[in-house]
C-alpha cells in the first residue's frame, strides 16, 4: 500500500495537490536544498519532484513519507492544512484561479508567480477575478443555475471516486431480501422487489410524454409504459421508480437537490442491476488475467453498454485503483454526460460545465464514429495535454440519435485493458482552439465574409427552464394522468 496514492479517508483529511507542493517548496527552501538533491535522496527524477511542487500531480505516501524525513519533517507537518504563511496562501489561491474554467475563458496569459510579485498586486488579481465571478454569477439565468448545481456534483463524485458505500449496501439487502443468488438480476426478481416493497405495476399506453414512470404513493401503484423506448431496458426504468421510493428524498428544492437525487437514483438502480459482490469478482478475475473490457460486463449482467459503462465507472477505483473517465458524446460532438478521476481534462464553459460543449475532433470519442465497424469495440490512445490516454469507444443509438459512450483511463493503467495493443493513435492540444476547432489560416481568410451559417440551436437552450420541483416534467399533465388511473378515482 506504500506505493498506492493515499487512501480516501487519508485525502479528505490532506490538502489539496496545489498547496500541499507549496508546502514542499517551502519547507525544500527553508532547508536550503535544491530540486535536485531531494530527487536524488529521495529516488526520484528532478522533473517529477517539480510537478509535485507545482502541484500537477497527486503524490503517492510512499513519496510524502520520503520527502518529510529528507526534509525534517513529519508526515503530519507535511500534509497539515493550515497555510505556512500569509504569502504562500495568496500564491496557492492565485494559481488556483488562473488554472480554473472562469479565468481560462478570458483568453490572457497567467501571472507568473514570482518573489519579485508583490502581495498588493497578487490581492489585486484575485479581487478581480472575484468581482468577475460575481459578475457571471448575477447574469446567470436559470439554465446556468442547474449548470453551476452540475459542476459542484462532478467534484463531489470525483472526490469519492464515483463510489457510493451506502447505496451499494442498499443494493445488497434490497436483493438479500428477494432472494436472488447472484448473477444478473431477471425482470421476475425485479416484479418481486416491486412486491417486496408493497407495489403493483400497470403498464398503460398513454403515460404522460415528459416521464418515465409515474408512481402513485397513495395507492401503491407503479405505471410504467406498454414499450419500452429504443435503447432502454425495461428493467432499469422500473428499478430506477423503486430506488426514488426507497431513498425516501423530499421533493428537490433547487437543481443542486433535483441533481443529486436524480444520480442517487440512477446509481441504486445499477447497484440492482449489477450487484457489487458479483461484478468485483467478475471485474478483479478479469484484472488478474488483464482482460478488462467493458463489454465483458455488458454481457455478463446482461445491460446496455452505457449502464456497464457507468457502473464500471463506479467499480474501479474503488475496488481495481484504476481512475477513470467516462464520456458521452452525440454524433454532432457534443457532451451530453461525463466523470473523470484520472486528471484529464474536459472541455468546459466559463463555470465549469461540460454539458453541451464540444469535444475535441482527435479524441475516441468522435473518431469512432468514423469507423465503419460498429459491431467491434474501438480503442485508441491519444496524447492530451494532461499525458497519454488509452480509450475503448461504442456507438449506442437511442431515441436521439447516435451517441458514443467511452471508457478511458492514463497510459500506466492501460497494461489491465484489453485492447491495449492497438495501433490507433491521436493527438490533441484542446482546449487549444487551433487543434480542431479553428479553420487553417489560409482556408479562413479565404472565406472571410463570404459564408453565412445558420446554426442549429434547439430552444430548450434559449429558454429558461420550468421552475417546477422536477424540472421537464409536466406536472398538470401528471396530476390528471394519475387522476384517470387511480382505483378509487382520486387520492383521498
Amino acid at each position: 500500500m506504500l506505493d498506492s496514492p493515499l487512501s480516501r479517508a487519508q485525502a479528505e483529511e490532506v490538502i489539496d495537490p496545489l498547496t500541499l507542493g507549496r508546502r514542499i517548496r517551502t519547507l525544500r527552501t527553508d532547508a536550503g536544498l535544491t530540486l535536485a538533491e531531494v530527487a536524488e535522496a529521495i529516488g526520484t527524477a528532478t522533473s517529477h519532484l517539480s510537478v509535485l511542487e507545482n502541484g500537477k500531480r497527486e503524490a503517492k505516501l510512499s513519496e510524502l513519507q520520503a520527502i518529510a524525513r529528507v526534509l525534517g519533517s513529519s508526515l503530519e507537518q507535511l500534509v497539515s492544512a493550515a497555510p505556512l504563511s500569509g504569502r504562500a496562501a495568496l500564491e496557492v489561491e492565485l494559481e488556483r484561479v488562473q488554472g480554473g474554467p472562469l479565468f481560462s475563458a478570458l483568453g490572457i496569459p497567467p501571472l507568473p508567480v514570482r518573489k519579485s510579485l508583490s502581495d498588493e498586486a497578487i490581492r489585486t488579481v484575485l479581487a478581480l477575478h472575484a468581482e468577475l465571478q460575481r459578475v457571471h454569477s448575477e447574469r446567470a439565468a436559470t439554465p446556468e443555475e442547474a449548470r453551476r448545481a452540475n459542476t459542484e456534483l462532478r467534484r463531489a463524485m470525483r472526490a469519492r471516486g464515483n463510489y457510493f458505500g451506502e447505496l451499494e449496501q442498499t443494493a445488497a439487502g434490497l436483493l438479500r431480501a428477494v432472494g436472488h443468488e447472484g448473477g444478473p438480476l431477471s425482470q421476475r426478481l425485479a416484479a418481486e422487489l416491486a412486491a417486496h416493497l408493497g407495489f403493483t405495476l400497470h403498464y398503460v399506453g398513454d403515460l404522460p410524454g415528459s416521464t418515465r414512470s409515474v408512481t402513485d404513493l397513495e395507492h401503491g401503484r407503479i405505471y410504467l409504459p406498454v414499450q419500452t423506448a429504443p435503447g432502454r431496458d425495461p428493467r432499469s426504468v422500473l428499478l430506477q421508480a423503486l430506488a426514488g421510493h426507497v431513498l425516501g428524498r423530499p421533493e428537490p428544492r433547487d437543481y443542486t437537490d433535483f441533481l443529486q437525487q436524480r444520480v442517487e437514483t440512477n446509481y441504486l438502480a445499477a447497484a440492482l442491476l449489477i450487484p457489487e459482490a458479483d461484478a468485483v469478482a467478475f471485474l478483479q478475475r478479469a484484472k488478474q488475467r488483464r482482460e478488462l473490457a467493458v463489454e465483458d460486463l455488458r454481457d455478463a449482467f446482461a445491460v446496455s453498454y452505457e449502464t456497464a459503462a457507468h457502473r464500471f465507472t463506479n467499480l474501479a477505483t474503488e475496488h481495481l485503483e484504476i481512475p477513470v473517465h467516462f464520456l458521452k458524446v452525440s454524433a454532432q460532438g457534443v457532451l451530453s454526460k461525463a466523470y473523470e478521476n484520472d486528471s484529464v481534462q474536459f472541455p468546459t464553459d466559463a463555470l465549469g460545465a461540460v454539458e453541451g460543449q464540444l469535444v475535441c475532433r482527435q479524441w475516441s470519442a468522435r473518431q469512432v464514429f468514423d469507423e465503419p465497424d460498429r459491431f467491434s469495440p474501438y480503442h485508441q490512445y491519444t496524447d492530451k495535454p494532461t499525458g497519454t490516454y488509452w480509450c475503448t469507444s461504442r456507438i449506442e443509438s437511442g431515441t436521439g440519435g447516435d451517441f458514443s459512450i467511452s471508457v478511458g483511463t492514463p497510459f500506466a493503467h492501460v497494461k489491465w485493458f484489453r485492447g491495449r495493443e492497438t495501433t490507433r493513435r491521436g493527438a490533441s492540444t484542446c482546449p487549444d482552439p487551433g487543434c480542431c476547432r479553428r479553420a487553417p489560416d489560409a482556408l479562413a481568410a479565404k472565406w472571410q465574409g463570404r459564408a453565412r451559417p445558420q446554426a442549429r440551436i434547439h430552444a430548450s437552450l434559449l429558454a429558461t427552464l420550468p421552475t417546477e420541483s422536477f424540472p421537464g416534467v409536466d406536472q398538470t399533465e401528471v396530476l390528471g394522468f394519475l387522476e384517470r388511473h387511480a382505483p378509487t378515482g382520486g387520492a383521498a
